[in-house]
């Protein structure tokens, strides 16, 4: 039998303040990607400008489109349909008089399958998204794609271990996690990067299977943004990186049958107690 598997890749690279060489720049790496083998391309969160949230100004509203007809979208689902690949598409969604972090997920024939709205919104220094975003109202979702069942949350929900089982509990095979994290303009003595990785490679482990997770670098302003974008394995082990500086693409190959057999060797899902997991649909544990 023929093994199932899956080439992925994520992007990682810096933003300039125009919309145009940024989606030009993902365009790139995109068919860089391709050209190395990768079958579904992660580009990094809110790619097509700087990121806007460090500070509450009103103009920085007008950057929100719908996802009907949004030109980026229409983009990459040209690129995806030539190049035969999966493209998460990142961007701020208008719904109506509603705004979201969003990610549309294009597939490998240029077909729109859906959207996922970002579930958990920041507000701290640097990071003031609950001005810009409403909270995700989609539930955690996953898709079938040419090349296997994927799941993608956004940033902060990359913390949440919820949002990591809810998307592999409705048979997610690989998880993907567009980002933009950086200095904390409060406390430069503060470096999240190490915690930042070692969360979802948490996920991994806990969930036996691969993440990807695809952040933006540079300095932007006052801050700068960690890079280290990477891809590990069931077992938690980073299997690809990037450093703190350097733009390009990272890819590793995962069996998916491989994978399915070792998620249930390990028993997680087997040993799983849900009608014991009530504290956690509630805020206080009551």
């Amino acid at each position: 039998m023929t093994a199932r598997t899956v080439t992925v890749a994520a992007i990682q690279m810096s933003m300039s303040r125009e919309l145009e060489p940024n989606v030009a720049r993902v365009e790139e790496l995109v068919r860089e990607a391709a050209k190395r083998g990768a079958q579904v391309i992660l580009p990094s969160e809110l790619f097509e400008s700087h990121y806007f949230c460090k500070t509450q100004v009103e103009d920085h509203f007008d950057l929100a489109r719908p996802i009907t007809g949004h030109p980026t979208v229409v983009r990459m689902q040209k690129l995806a349909a030539e190049l035969g690949v999966v493209i998460p598409v990142s961007l701020y969604e208008r719904s109506g008089p509603v705004l979201y972090n969003t990610v549309v997920i294009v597939d490998a024939d240029g077909s729109v399958l859906g959207h996922y709205r970002k579930s958990h919104i920041p507000d701290g220094p640097g990071y003031q998204e609950k001005f810009y975003f409403a909270p995700g109202d989609t539930g955690f979702k996953v898709w079938d794609t040419r090349f296997g069942r994927i799941g993608v949350g956004i940033c902060w929900d990359q913390w949440y271990p919820e949002c990591a089982r809810a998307m592999v509990v409705q048979g997610a095979e690989i998880l993907l996690y567009p980002t933009a994290i950086g200095t904390e303009p409060h406390d430069p003595g503060l470096d999240s990067r190490h915690a930042w990785r070692l969360a979802m490679q948490g996920h991994s482990v806990s969930n036996v299977v691969p993440v990807v997770a695809s952040n933006r670098v540079g300095q932007e302003d006052d801050q700068r943004f960690y890079g280290t974008s990477f891809i590990s394995g069931l077992l938690g082990e980073i299997v690809a990186e990037l450093d703190d500086q350097e733009e390009g693409v990272i890819t590793a190959t995962f069996d998916l049958d491989f994978l399915a057999r070792r998620r249930s060797a390990w028993g997680f899902f087997r040993d799983r107690r849900p009608e014991l997991y009530g504290a956690l649909l509630t805020r206080d544990g009551s």
